[in-house]
């Protein structure tokens, strides 16, 4: 990759680290291929004076060797160190023996790969942020993980002498469509609107899967060529990813299989009864982990936190290789062209847009002009199991307004006929019905080219909103 593009918010918390009187422990995750440790690099250039990384798999003796040969990169002529209370020694020696007064950056990438099982790893390194780099004031140390349970559950959420050490966290998401969008014309690439969302539906916005996109290719020749064809690079990601990510994979999966087949998403226990996974523990851990990951969202429902929560798959690579990759045999130039009739490419298209829609709700109420207004995001299903009775995203406002929104994706400007404005009608009634409020209720539809202008849009629809609202910072 070349230059940082998008994450503003993130470049200023690692920025801002830097500038305060005191050391800084900085927590970095997320799922791989995401960029963690390119924007470290970039943000911290000039600054990081010593950076490990893991190496996966590598035995206590080949990580110490690693970290002698980082150090003695360095100048610093030791020896191999035979544990790692030695080893973080060493480091303190060479920080101590500096002479800059700015403040300096510790890296230290893949630190799951480091911690393994008996190696004391994580004693070491407690010991030498709370007996050494807390009492300096000029120590920025970033650790970083892919594995974001781990980091999670063992940095995060330690309770052993890292307990509420961790001065910043910073959990790295994809791009959205506004980085993406960014990301393409880095390198010279200028899709519009309507074609990036096609492509973010399939491959999201990992920016190294976006690094394989090349000029001169329309989103369907790259799609081909990045999933289908012989040795495509995404071909075998899904299966890659979770082995990476997870030491038992298996359960993650199955989760992610279950929620790819269902639209309307599942409750917790839905979730256990389909996957077979008993309710308790290891259902919660696991749900977690893929949340934190990033591959799967909960929505609370209407004005209920955690009580009939629905999960959804909320990866757009996972769900697009469920749905097109894993089973295609073909392995030539066009798969992808001759899907576009299906009712398969039609089932897909419609409930992914909803979910990029869902990931981009700021935007959403900004076009709508209440980024100010206090308000709440809910799903709402009705009681009794009516699958057609669903609304996605439901915005509760402050100012007396709920957001009933219907996301509809379509080639044209959408047309609202006899069928769907009656369908229309039965959410708005159901939901007035069920919830007893008292709020106006305004219908909002979120289209990729608008609406066609006739009697049922004027009676029904408050709100329209096409896709370029999307695309803002």
């Amino acid at each position: 990759m070349g230059k940082l593009v998008g994450r503003f918010s993130e470049k200023k918390m690692l920025q801002s680290a830097l500038e305060t009187d005191r050391s800084e422990l900085i927590a970095v995750y997320g799922r791989r291929r995401v960029g963690k440790t390119f924007l470290i690099r970039q943000v911290y250039e000039g600054r990081i004076l010593f950076e490990l990384s893991g190496l996966h798999n590598g035995s206590l003796r080949d990580q110490l060797t690693n970290f002698q040969q980082r150090l003695a990169s360095k100048g610093s002529e030791l020896k191999r160190p035979a544990t790692w209370l030695e080893a973080f020694s060493q480091l303190e020696h060479y920080l101590s023996g500096l002479k800059t007064k700015k403040k300096k950056v510790i890296f230290i990438d893949e630190f799951p790969w480091l911690a393994s099982r008996r190696s004391k790893f994580m004693m070491a390194f407690e010991n030498f942020w709370n007996s050494y780099a807390t009492r300096r004031s000029d120590l920025v140390v970033v650790i970083c993980g892919s594995a974001a349970a781990y980091m999670v559950q063992n940095i995060i959420r330690n309770r052993g002498g890292l307990h509420n050490r961790v001065t910043r966290r910073l959990r790295l998401l994809p791009f959205d469509l506004h980085e993406t969008q960014l990301f393409l014309r880095s390198k010279s690439i200028r899709y519009s609107a309507y074609d990036i969302l096609q492509l973010y539906m399939a491959i999201g916005g990992i920016p190294q899967y976006l690094e394989n996109l090349v000029v001169g290719e329309s989103v369907a020749q790259a799609i081909d060529r990045l999933c289908f064809i012989k040795d495509a690079p995404l071909r075998t990601e899904f299966r890659d990813v979770f082995a990476s990510l997870y030491e038992q994979p298996e359960r993650h999966s199955a989760i992610v299989r279950t929620l790819g087949k269902s639209r309307r998403g599942l409750t917790r226990n839905e979730v256990s009864a389909k996957t077979k996974i008993p309710t308790g523990g290891m259902l919660t851990r696991t749900l977690e982990e893929l949340e934190e990951s990033g591959f799967i969202e909960r929505y609370s429902a209407f004005r209920n936190v955690k009580k009939d929560a629905l999960y959804r798959l909320s990866d757009e690579y996972s769900l697009f290789y469920l749905k097109f990759i894993e089973n295609s045999p073909s392995k030539e130039s066009g798969t992808w062209l001759k899907q576009y009739t299906s009712h398969a490419y039609r089932s897909w298209v419609g409930f992914s847009f909803e979910t990029v829609c869902l990931k981009h709700v700021r935007q959403i109420k900004a076009e709508l002009g209440i980024a100010e207004v206090a308000s709440d995001n809910y799903s709402w299903v009705q009681k009794g199991g009516d699958e057609g009775a669903q609304i996605d995203l439901v915005i509760d406002r402050a100012d007396n307004v709920i957001n009933l929104c219907e996301m509809k994706f379509y080639n044209a400007p959408f047309a609202i006929d006899k069928s769907y404005a009656a369908e229309i009608m039965h959410k708005r009634d159901a939901f007035q019905e069920s919830t007893n409020t008292s709020k106006n209720l305004f219908v909002t539809l979120v289209t990729t080219f608008g609406l066609k202008r006739n009697a049922y849009s004027l009676q029904l629809v408050q709100n329209q909103l096409e896709i370029a609202c999307l695309f803002k910072a």
